[in-house]
């Protein structure tokens, strides 16, 4: 089981960090965060594979964002800097159940609930 924690509602230039924790199990495979905006198709945002050696951004996070994971604590984190208005959405944290990166959401198993982010101009 997933939880996803740490959003709000920020100006438009501010950080956030999102945290995941698992539950009743281990991060042991690749995790990522997904987004969905209102009235527009989840889409992908970043994924982080088991060790943390590799991580793969969407285009129009990469430089802004950084996924990372800490394995001992079971959770992964997203850390969003200068954020923008659309950055705004309900985030998901996502876990697969094997090793490998995927920016489909269809291959991911496990999902956290969600987290709103909103920002403003």
């Amino acid at each position: 089981q997933l939880q996803a924690s740490g959003g709000g509602s920020v100006q438009a230039g501010d950080s956030l960090r999102l945290s995941c924790a698992a539950s009743g199990g281990r991060f042991s495979n690749t995790v990522g965060w997904f987004r969905q905006a209102p009235g527009k198709e989840r889409e992908f945002v970043a994924w982080i594979n088991w060790s943390g050696v590799s991580t793969y951004y969407a285009d129009s996070v990469k430089g802004r964002f950084t996924i990372s994971r800490d394995n001992a604590k079971n959770t992964m984190y997203l850390q969003m800097n200068s954020l923008r208005p659309e950055d705004t959405a309900v985030y998901y944290c996502a876990a697969r159940t094997v090793r490998s990166g995927s920016t489909f959401a269809y291959d991911y198993n496990s999902w956290g609930q969600g987290t709103q982010v909103t920002v403003s101009s």
